[in-house]
């Protein structure tokens, strides 16, 4: 016998009492190993309330409809974010419920672009504590304060942030924690991950944001940021603690400032399962979403798929990570490494970037022309016409940088352009739809970090492409978990690129999408899954050997057997 925790209902209050319960014996099978069994006790579901304590008819179909038709009600997407905040509190089922069933509807309140508005007024909005805190404080004590969070043998996925670099909103500080909390939601919802077994934490190593140092209602430290130095000590205790403390887990970085997202990510990849989202979830999702536009270009231009040419606007983390994912999409067509290079040109704050402008940052070098050695070129348009490109692609965070001049000099050196202004959220993206679709006359490829409504031009409705991470890392993260992985290679990134680019319907190509229809999120998931599970063996980084001799079909069902339904 065991001792649990039971709750029960007095006088219209919920409270615990102890109550023993008989634990069941389970038995590992072939296709149910014992890491993978439900625990071996499970908490007894609340007893719904005694009749009187709850109104004579109520029935949960029609208490969907209620809860829709009050977060519709607000008329702000921050009031609609603090009214699904408090739902998913309250009441998670209903809450994840309806995410599923209403994805489009859901994702751009609890992800981009709302979340951004949410960190920013966090200290402000904040009701409960939602996630764990880490703060520069705890250094030497790391371990005692990760082991209060109270799923301890659950944990299986955590999104972790510094608050350094929250979407293209800069250094907010303890604010950032809605990122964290906002992908594991999404985590649930779109790969059935178990909320239990999610960890959102953010790390406050100080903040440079003197707005916030100012702020009476600021909830963290009220100091600036600590030295390169201060914060690798930390990071390495920090990563040795989580590793210790929860040894299944995989940790997504999020948001952490351009420098510090390579340097993390180079110096544990290797010694732990740890991707960071930026990075590689943003990459893999653009060559997911460039692989088929880039069929559908090449198709009325004519030209093979190895001569297109890229130009990144923006060449931060994410700039650059997506530009390091693209490499795969040349070599797919056959090219080396060094000529798949060749194809792609950067530009930033100081324009075209190339070996004889001078100094450049490290993680600039590799994508750094070595066949332009004539003046600083920082004019848009004209080093559009040195490039010729065929893509461009924005991740810059400087809103309408691609203006109807920029995006008329693409259409006239393409006959279908590819644009993907890829920053978020939607008042820092380079570009609108409407803007893209009318300046090229509709024949615009498009994606966008943030989504935009369907457009009509001339007749025809055009649909906006979102080459949003939340197509990649829910497949990726739940690939990761059932293999148990040690590490998270390039080969498993690229394969849930693939994965999502290879899950179009037949109607959806036909409507000339680029990405699937988000409402069928877990299917796409599902697909993704599989290949990372598939991806991991051949790189031999997998624990799970049972799944090993799964056929894929066999194996696709094991995975949807194992996403939680609310």
């Amino acid at each position: 016998m065991t001792v649990v925790l039971t709750p029960y209902f007095s006088e219209g209050v919920q409270k615990l009492k102890m109550a023993a319960q008989r634990m069941r014996t389970v038995f590992p099978t072939a296709t149910k190993p014992l890491l993978m069994m439900p625990p071996r006790s499970v908490l007894l579901a609340p007893p719904k309330p005694k009749r009187g304590l709850t109104p004579p008819v109520f029935e949960e179909t029609v208490h969907a409809v209620r809860c829709l038709a009050q977060l519709r009600s607000k008329d702000k997407g921050i009031e609609k974010y603090i009214y699904l905040s408090m739902l998913k509190e309250q009441d998670p089922a209903m809450f994840y419920r309806l995410c599923l069933s209403n994805m489009s509807e859901f994702t751009p309140i609890i992800y981009t672009p709302t979340v951004g508005d949410a960190c920013l007024q966090y200290s402000h909005i904040y009701r409960r504590p939602e996630g764990l805190f880490v703060s520069i404080k705890d250094k030497g004590n790391i371990k005692s304060i990760i082991s209060n969070w109270t799923q301890l043998n659950d944990a299986r996925i955590s999104v972790v942030t510094d608050g350094s670099r929250i979407l293209g909103l800069g250094d907010l500080g303890i604010n950032g924690m809605p990122i964290s909390v906002g992908k594991l939601s999404l985590y649930i919802a779109g790969a059935g991950i178990r909320p239990s077994s999610t960890i959102p934490i953010c790390l406050d190593l100080g903040t440079n944001n003197q707005k916030y140092l100012d702020d009476p209602l600021y909830l963290g430290l009220r100091q600036k940021r600590v030295s390169d130095e201060e914060m690798c000590a930390f990071m390495d205790e920090f990563m040795h603690e989580m590793s210790a403390t929860f040894p299944k887990l995989i940790i997504q970085f999020e948001d952490f400032s351009t420098d510090n997202a390579f340097k993390y990510l180079e110096r544990y990849r290797n010694k732990y399962a740890v991707f960071n989202d930026d990075i590689q979830g943003t990459g893999a999702v653009v060559l997911s979403g460039f692989l088929n536009a880039a069929k559908i270009s090449s198709a009325v231009s004519g030209r093979p798929l190895s001569s297109h040419r890229i130009l990144f606007f923006g060449a931060g983390s994410a700039g650059v990570g997506v530009a390091m994912q693209l490499m795969s999409f040349f070599t797919l067509q056959g090219l080396s490494v060094e000529e798949a290079r060749e194809h792609i040109w950067l530009v930033d704050s100081q324009g075209l970037v190339f070996d004889a402008r001078g100094k450049l940052a490290e993680h600039k070098k590799y994508f750094s022309r070595r066949d332009y050695e004539g003046p600083p070129m920082t004019d848009l348009l004209e080093i559009i016409d040195y490039v010729k490109p065929t893509a461009l692609l924005g991740l810059s965070t400087i809103c309408d940088a691609f203006n109807a001049s920029v995006i008329q000099a693409m259409a006239a050196l393409n006959p279908r352009p590819i644009i993907f202004p890829l920053s978020n959220p939607v008042r820092l993206s380079e570009c609108t739809f409407p803007v893209a679709v009318e300046n090229t006359d509709g024949n615009v490829l498009f994606a966008s970090g943030s989504p935009f409504d369907p457009v009509e031009y001339k007749n025809k409705m055009q649909y906006a492409g979102q080459g949003n991470n939340m197509y990649i890392f829910p497949g990726l993260g739940l690939g990761c978990i059932l293999a148990r992985v040690s590490s998270v290679t390039d080969s498993m990134v690229e394969a849930s690129s693939l994965g999502l680019a290879d899950s179009l319907t037949y109607e959806e190509r036909d409507m000339g999408l680029i990405y699937p229809r988000i409402e069928r999120i877990r299917e796409i998931s599902t697909h993704i899954a599989k290949d990372v599970i598939r991806a991991a063996q051949k790189a031999g980084v997998d624990r799970s050997p049972e799944l090993r001799t799964m056929k894929d079909a066999e194996l696709s069902k094991f995975i949807q057997s194992k996403m939680w339904n609310p």
